[in-house]
């Protein structure tokens, strides 16, 4: 079925979309961290009843759910599409002024309200895909919440597409949107039995074409380090500063276990962040690869290095504790190879080259794949996410609603 010639909505929600500030705070306990991640929902849930979906409604915790019921007298497995509200705190979310820059022709794009932010091809190298299309940016000074308004508001638009174009057959579909995905709580709160859904997309990834079935698995850790205080003047032979040892076992990590130094499949030992005082201080890790059992050796890796760095210091102690906070969606989907194949046949209807890959990451899907809900990445057209450099281009966004709506009729087509 050719779905070329819809009047496609998704640009103009998403204009509005990223002018509601929900970035999440992750030194909030609450849930959702922020309540003006609410505010988006609000508006979500209101459009969502003036379309027709008479169930749409935000819970207590900022999680939007709905439904488009079944067209179709075939038993259809229930899927559901995903996506998160909020933006990274990474970068100030706040007073975002979108700028559609038309009719792209590989220029640079310098963004007014700071003109040292600049968009150049020769660093985003998917823009030379491109060339006559429309980019979104922001003006220079807050990131844009592609990531991943861009994946609300294409299921926001495919949603209006199923109700007003009922030629499109297609099973039950369920609608999720969570808050608090940027800092790693996004699905702690959601109702899996409600939700109902055999299986899942989230609409969070970049390139079109790109669907992803693999994502790091992920520990958090915590290395306590506990040295000896003393009056700064007596010091000498007796002080071991926690804050000075805690530097020396940073600046001890190797390189081809940072983030900076890795790629593909390599897996990465990142401190996130420290905090403390002479006689205690903490750094905060997070450990990714995408086998488990290498999770452990890096956890072991810091513990090594940290008893190394403390034979200079008799004194002082430490202890490393780990966590676990997502695990490889692919040791799930594995089992379940249809729901791939399924959005791959999407893609290639929607006239692209599907691109199966690995994500240096997380989604939502990589919880709810374990949760009983499997779930892989679909491309939602952001790049340059968590930065001001953020964009999108409106005709992949469309190309992403063509991708829902063929994965809709799949399911149907064959059950």
């Amino acid at each position: 079925m050719n779905l070329i010639n819809l009047t496609f909505t998704a640009a103009e929600r998403f204009l509005r979309y990223v002018q509601i500030d929900t970035q999440s705070d992750p030194a909030s306990s609450t849930c959702p961290s922020t309540e003006k991640q609410k505010d988006l929902g609000r508006v979500l849930v209101d459009e969502l009843l003036d379309m027709g979906v008479t169930d749409a409604h935000l819970d207590e915790h900022g999680y939007v759910y709905a439904t488009i019921p079944s067209n179709t007298d075939k038993e259809v497995p229930v899927i559901c599409f995903c996506s998160h509200m909020d933006t990274a705190p990474d970068c100030s979310g706040t007073g975002v002024k979108p700028i559609v820059h038309q009719n792209y022709q590989g220029q640079e794009l310098v963004l007014p309200d700071d003109n040292i932010v600049i968009l150049k091809m020769t660093e985003h190298p998917d823009l030379k895909n491109q060339i006559g299309n429309d980019i979104i940016t922001a003006s220079g000074t807050t990131l844009l919440g592609a990531d991943n308004k861009a994946g609300v508001a294409e299921i926001m638009d495919a949603c209006y597409q199923l109700i007003n174009n009922p030629d499109i057959k297609h099973g039950k579909i369920r609608i999720l949107f969570t808050p608090d995905e940027e800092i790693g709580r996004g699905v702690d709160k959601v109702d899996i039995e409600k939700l109902g859904a055999h299986a899942g997309y989230t609409m969070d990834g970049e390139s079109t074409g790109h669907i992803e079935n693999e994502t790091f698995s992920a520990d958090g850790a915590k290395l306590t380090i506990n040295g000896v205080s003393a009056h700064p003047g007596f010091a000498k032979g007796n002080m071991e500063s926690a804050i000075k040892i805690a530097g020396q076992i940073v600046s001890a990590l190797p390189f081809e276990l940072s983030p900076e130094g890795t790629e593909d499949k390599q897996g990465f030992v990142h401190p996130v962040g420290i905090s403390g005082h002479v006689e205690q201080a903490e750094i905060e890790f997070i450990i990714r690869d995408f086998e488990d059992d290498k999770l452990a050796e890096h956890a072991n890796t810091i513990r090594q290095i940290a008893d190394q760095i403390l034979r200079n210091f008799p004194g002082s102690s430490c202890q490393l504790s780990t966590k676990p906070q997502y695990r490889n969606m692919k040791q799930v989907l594995d089992k379940h190879p249809h729901i791939t194949e399924y959005g791959i046949e999407a893609i290639k209807r929607a006239g692209m080259e599907p691109h199966l890959r690995s994500i240096r990451g997380g989604t939502d899907g990589s919880r709810l794949s374990f949760m009983g809900l499997p779930c892989p990445n679909i491309f939602a057209g952001e790049h340059a996410f968590h930065g001001r450099q953020e964009w999108v281009s409106i005709q992949d966004m469309n190309k992403a609603v063509q991708t829902i709506l063929h994965l809709c009729m799949v399911w149907e087509e064959r059950s």
